[in-house]
């Protein structure tokens, strides 16, 4: 079973405060909007972090799951773990899995050579859960959800390299990690005393929720190159926490510095 990391959906009140944060602290380019979240009541933007994306996604009516989510998590935060399985066998188990452990499927699309399921939050505890596949089966290039390619130019790795972890908390962090390692069909393991299940390319890490705000996804661990044009920035824009830490759109931005 091969599970990729693709893409993390946070979710804000207001989109352009949230993007401008984001591209201006972490050096990152906007490669795509999806007119296809208007459906639900949303816009949105979306930006490459390597080969993966992070998008922002924000409620443009009352009434949308996005605007209940903020209401429930008291502001901006994660929102969505959004990944990408090897074959649409694995995808399938995927989905399988959560029904045998309880969990509803929110939303699903079954279209012609590209499947996706969203799993509900409130059964996955932290966050909505959504696996996909596509029949170019590409887990670093074609990507549905920003178009399939042309995203490809708007990459920049001279500041922020990629997505490494995300820290999804709860109040019973192994609760938290067995669930989701039942639906995902991968073990629980320890990293650094923490709870975590390995994707193909990234951790989930379980912590015990400690800010006051519950059940959710906290954090993203990126591995960066430019900490300290990350720092200066975040200080600018109100968003610096600590030398490895800078708080955008209400989320926990950990970061690794690598060469």
């Amino acid at each position: 079973m091969t599970i990729q990391l693709r893409q993390i959906c946070l979710v804000a009140h207001k989109l352009e405060p949230a993007i401008q944060d984001l591209t201006d602290i972490l050096g990152l380019e906007r490669c795509y909007v999806d007119p296809g979240v208007g459906a639900f009541g949303l816009e949105n933007t979306l930006l490459p972090i390597g080969r993966n994306f992070l998008e922002v996604v924000a409620p443009l009516r009352e009434g949308t799951a996005g605007g209940r989510y903020l209401d429930r998590r008291g502001g901006d935060g994660g929102y969505m773990v959004i990944t990408q399985a090897d074959t649409f066998a694995n995808q399938q188990a995927v989905r399988t899995h959560a029904l045998e452990n309880k969990v509803r499927v929110a939303y699903e699309s079954q279209r012609d050579g590209w499947n996706l399921c969203q799993l509900h939050p409130g059964d996955m505890i932290a966050a909505f859960l959504e696996v996909e596949w596509d029949k170019h089966e590409d887990l670093t290039g074609h990507w549905m959800p920003v178009g399939g390619h042309g995203w490809e130019d708007k990459v920049r790795q001279d500041v922020t390299v990629d997505m490494i972890g995300v820290e999804l908390q709860g109040p019973d962090p192994l609760l938290l990690a067995e669930l989701w390692a039942k639906v995902l069909g991968l073990p629980v393991t320890t990293a650094d005393g923490t709870l975590a299940i390995t994707l193909n390319n990234a951790t989930l890490r379980f912590v015990e929720a400690t800010d006051n705000r519950g059940a959710g996804l906290g954090g993203l661990d990126l591995a960066v190159r430019d900490r300290r044009h990350i720092l200066s920035k975040a200080r600018e824009r109100g968003c610096y926490v600590r030398e490895d830490r800078v708080d955008i759109c209400g989320t926990r931005f950990n970061l690794f510095e690598v060469p």
